[in-house]
């Protein structure tokens, strides 16, 4: 599995994580995102996210290189989902493991600041009252 993943089924944190596992690694950080209830001000009943997959998993890769780079980490994974998703299933998915919990915080941030910023997914959300909206337009 790459260490950025696009996935259109939910997948298992514990099977992403294992691979970060390593004897230098002292502290491990993550982050998970889920599809919440509501958005500015409006009831959301669910959400579909589209990306463009090879754009995607190349511009994913660059970040976690990037992390890898910047950052005194071990190892780092990244997670995201695409298709229609529920009210509280996991959308995204960071793991960072380093020697220290300073590094692994930092580099769980960066990453998930980076992918939301940069990597070609875009967010559809349903909203209750029955219409729906893109967010963050390119």
């Amino acid at each position: 599995m790459a260490d950025f993943s696009l996935h259109a089924v939910p997948f298992d944190v514990q099977v992403l994580r294992a691979p970060l596992a390593h004897s230098r690694a002292g502290a491990y950080a993550s982050f998970e995102g889920w599809v919440r209830d509501h958005h500015e001000g409006r009831a959301v009943a669910g959400l579909f996210y589209e990306a463009y997959v090879a754009l995607a998993e190349a511009e994913g890769a660059k970040v976690l290189a990037e992390a890898r780079a910047k950052f005194d980490i071990v190892e780092v994974r990244c997670a995201h989902r695409v298709g229609e998703l529920a009210v509280g299933d996991l959308a995204v998915w960071v793991g960072v493991t380093a020697a220290h919990r300073d590094a692994a915080f930092a580099a769980c941030r960066y990453v998930i600041d980076e992918v939301k910023a940069r990597v070609p997914v875009w967010k559809r959300e349903r909203y209750v009252e029955g219409d729906a909206g893109w967010l963050h337009p390119l």
